[in-house]
């Protein structure tokens, strides 16, 4: 998707805002010697999961929406194969080829700033498109958002594929770019999720829920309360969103408990179906029928259980959201949201301790409708969805209980990036340069 210069998306909350274009362009510029008019953003937007938590690994139906906040990559056209890349959170330069042919990474510890650049080129080499011209670039996401269950990690692998893609010509479609940033991730990168954050990135729309079966990659989407007579004004929803940091950060590949709970999640399938007699069936949980489960489950270790319980009742939960959210009602979903976090407490086992009980305070937060970890659940924070006139007070409530609770990893946290109130988002897009700009 191609947007004009203003950088607008189509809800309320402009993201991003004149004056992170302004500075991530006159970046570009200082790197690149060229004019500003020239200098094109790729803005990918960080993203939230408020139901199919754990699933879209197993084929499972998921929801999403993005947030207000984002990595913006700034870029203008190399005059060759180069590509030279400044960041806003790393320090030194990243250089290579577009016609270099990169394989990937064998360690995860040789995994750096520079990876998702190349992963991008290597997802496009790989699926046969010609790359002719690079990029010279400045990416900068926000400060302190990294490694925080929001898919940074995605929208930077988004960004890079956008610019590549612009520069050189390259008609792709955002189901084609699902694809593509799964390379990224998979093949590349050794990191075995699915296609819920590359979907949401690229799928969202202001206003509506989107909705992945993970299975058939088919997005469908449901407008806020489109079921209800007495809709919200045009433009205007009745909640925010609230993010809270814990304070623990680690890379998803370079931390093996999100690929060991996938492990086990096809362990779960294959005893599920190799005893019911679909040996023959793939090893993922969305081809296990329910009463299967309700039949067989005897035959699981009580870990594998768990996890199989926690799929089936999962999609349950996406189901009802869908309805809730479709007939405005956001007590129900809500309670849904909670469910899922508990269930991924108890049936799935993540969530450090620190983890749990931040999404317990925020359980007990003013106007806090639910809440649930945000992403895998090993680190990052927690999100809740609230009352719009009570989110400040909410944001002040667990600020003030997470640090009494965990003072030492709170004081890691930049103090305005604690506790985030944010805004449904849009989708990925590149913003073309600024007609008004002076040369």
């Amino acid at each position: 998707m191609v947007a004009p210069g203003g950088g607008a998306g189509g809800g309320p909350s402009r993201w991003p805002a004149a004056e992170e274009l302004d500075t991530v362009r006159k970046k570009v510029v200082e790197i690149s010697g060229r004019d500003e008019q020239e200098v094109m953003v790729a803005a990918c937007p960080y993203r939230i999961c408020p139901l199919g938590a754990h699933i879209d690994h197993q084929g499972g139906v998921v929801t999403a929406m993005t947030i207000n906040y984002g990595v913006l990559l700034g870029f203008v056209p190399s005059n060759g194969s180069e590509v030279l890349l400044h960041s806003g959170q790393f320090e030194g330069a990243i250089r290579f080829r577009v016609d270099d042919l990169q394989k990937p990474i064998d360690k995860p510890e040789n995994i750096n700033w520079g990876s998702y650049a190349k992963g991008a080129v290597s997802a496009l080499q790989n699926s046969g498109y010609d790359l002719r011209k690079g990029i010279i670039g400045y990416i900068s996401g926000v400060k302190g958002l990294d490694s925080s269950g929001l898919s940074s990690s995605a929208a930077v692998g988004i960004a890079y594929l956008l610019a590549l893609e612009h520069v050189n010509d390259l008609v792709i479609s955002p189901v084609d770019n699902i694809q593509l940033d799964k390379y990224i991730e998979n093949k590349y990168l050794g990191l075995e999720n699915g296609i819920l954050d590359p979907s949401a990135i690229l799928l969202s729309r202001y206003g509506y829920l989107t909705f992945m079966d993970c299975k058939t990659a088919s997005p469908s989407y449901v407008c806020f309360s489109e079921l209800n007579k007495s809709q919200q004004p045009q433009g205007q929803l009745p909640f925010k969103i609230l993010l809270a940091f814990s304070g623990l950060q680690h890379n998803l590949p370079k931390k093996r408990g999100y690929n060991t709970r996938v492990s086990e999640c096809k362990e779960a399938a294959r005893a599920l179906l190799h005893a019911s007699g679909c040996e023959d069936t793939p090893n993922i949980l969305c081809n296990v029928d329910p009463v299967v489960y309700e039949t067989q489950k005897c035959v699981l270790e009580e870990n594998l259980s768990r996890r199989a319980e926690h799929y089936l009742f999962e999609m349950k939960r996406v189901t009802k959201g869908r309805d809730a959210w479709a007939h405005g009602n956001l007590q129900e979903l809500g309670q849904l949201i909670s469910e899922s976090g508990r269930s991924s407490i108890l049936n799935y086992e993540c969530g450090s301790k620190e983890m749990i009980q931040l999404y317990e305070i925020l359980l007990k937060a003013p106007g806090a409708l639910g809440a649930r970890f945000s992403g895998a659940g090993f680190r990052g924070c927690c999100l809740a969805i609230v009352e719009s006139d009570r989110a400040e007070d909410a944001a002040a409530y667990v600020r003030a209980e997470y640090e009494k609770a965990q003072p030492e990893l709170v004081s890691r946290i930049p103090a305005d990036r604690r506790v985030l109130v944010c805004e449904p988002g849009d989708s990925a897009r590149v913003i073309l340069p600024d007609p008004h700009l002076s040369s």
